[in-house]
């Protein structure tokens, strides 16, 4: 016998999904794009013409495996921009802006300046448009679609998520900004503005996230909750107050081993 649909969960209508992390898997996607480009520049004719600093850092960082933690920098420097983002006082910059600027930076910072032309790095930066989802993924959004309104609400800007949402064929029926308001999560604009967008009040809303942060913003305007678990993606560590604290107030909680987007519209009594 199917569990009871959540009380808090009776009267939701729509879902957002944050997307990075909670949707699409970043982290291998982008470290597999930057070992390739770096052993394709490698195997390069140009690859000879570039100082030696730069051929052997380049060679013992795609050797060493450091393009995972490249990855990560880059990542961090993305949680870093919209955190400090403040709507109204901040110049306005996209998220596709945001990950060209900080390549650049993190490739001087790492040794690699001058490795890649504009060009490349430009392109290396649109990585992010194409980063594959994880396994439940698509399969979840398309179930969860048939009898409630699904959409991002990532701090991706439009044409990132329409390309991330075609490239895993994840079949969201409206796809959010928070760029539509000026304003990066966990900004109040941004929750409330997506209701406002699907037409339902935040409390027929309920925010779908691996990141129990952007759900405690969700909720604190007024969304409900649906946290699914991702490898690597939560930043509280467990046995932290915070986080044994939002296990009291997560109206749904998936763990990692079940399976995700699948497992929520099963306890939603969606059926396949």
């Amino acid at each position: 016998m199917a569990a009871p649909i959540p009380e808090a969960l009776r009267d939701v209508k729509a879902l957002t999904f944050d997307v990075f992390g909670t949707v699409v898997d970043w982290r291998s996607s982008v470290q597999e794009e930057l070992t390739k480009r770096a052993r394709e520049k490698i195997a390069s004719p140009a690859f000879a013409s570039l100082p030696e600093p730069s051929r052997v850092r380049l060679e013992a960082m795609t050797t060493g495996g450091d393009w995972a933690a490249f990855a990560q920098a880059w990542r961090t420097t993305y949680y870093e921009f919209t955190r400090d983002f403040v709507p109204g006082e901040s110049a306005w910059k996209d998220i596709d802006a945001h990950h060209y600027d900080s390549l650049q930076e993190l490739l001087r910072g790492w040794g690699l300046e001058g490795v890649y032309a504009d060009e490349e790095v430009r392109s290396l930066s649109l990585v992010w448009h194409q980063l594959k989802p994880w396994e439940d993924s698509a399969a979840g959004i398309r179930r969860l679609g048939t009898q409630l309104v699904t959409a991002t609400l990532s701090n991706g800007n439009q044409s990132l998520l329409r390309d991330l949402d075609a490239f895993g064929a994840l079949g969201f029926r409206k796809i959010i900004s928070t760029a539509d308001f000026g304003a990066y999560k966990p900004h109040p604009s941004t929750y409330l503005g997506a209701a406002a967008a699907l037409g339902f009040r935040p409390g027929e809303v309920a925010m779908v996230a691996a990141h129990l942060g952007d759900l405690a913003g969700a909720r604190a305007n007024g969304l409900r909750t649906v946290y699914v678990e991702r490898p690597r993606e939560e930043a509280w560590g467990r046995g932290e107050a915070r986080y044994e604290e939002a296990r009291g107030w997560v109206d749904l909680w998936v763990a990692e081993g079940e399976p995700g987007f699948l497992e929520v519209a099963e306890r939603l009594g969606i059926p396949e």
